[in-house]
């Protein structure tokens, strides 16, 4: 019988050959889990880290007087009805005398406005992102200056009743 003898150089090139091929295969392996991971986390849909959107509430005004310190009294009897007003004042435009029968809440949008009071010359300025409680029943007006304001009005009042009562 015939014995094989091993050959050296086949011996040597084995583990070389063999480690050449599991380096492959463990190279592919890597890069093929790098790869679905990758994808895995472009293909999650956005829903699952979508998150609801931040509301942010602050508080413009709250009181229970008008800006010239006179106390609410009560709102109009009555069907309630609220009424808002976008108001644009051209500059340099003084309004007439008024007054409301209703609590009002002005917001200026832009421009200054100033409010006077009628009987005893009390002034305000109001600033785009202020907010301002109306006086009832008192006579005054507003006016601009060399610019235009923008604002929004809120009235609380009744049906049938005026949301400003000219005086002049």
């Amino acid at each position: 019988m015939l014995q094989r003898r091993p050959n050296p150089l086949i011996n040597k090139q084995r583990p070389a050959i063999a480690d050449r091929v599991v380096r492959s295969i463990m190279n592919k392996y890597v890069t093929l889990l790098i790869v679905i991971s990758s994808l895995s986390i472009g293909l999650v849909p956005a829903a699952l880290f979508a998150r609801e959107p931040q509301v942010s509430v602050e508080q413009i005004l709250q009181t229970t007087q008008s800006w010239d310190g006179m106390k609410y009294t009560g709102y109009p009897s009555g069907q309630p009805q609220i009424t808002v007003l976008k108001i644009t004042i051209p500059p340099n435009t003084t309004l007439h005398w008024h007054r409301h029968p209703m609590i009002s809440v002005g917001y200026v949008l832009s421009g200054h406005l100033t409010l006077e009071k009628k009987d005893t010359g009390e002034r305000k300025v109001v600033n785009p992102g202020e907010a301002l409680a109306e006086t009832v029943q008192t006579t005054h007006r507003g006016f601009t200056t060399n610019e235009p304001v923008e604002l929004i009005v809120f009235y609380a009042g009744r049906v049938d009743l005026p949301v400003s009562i000219n005086v002049e």
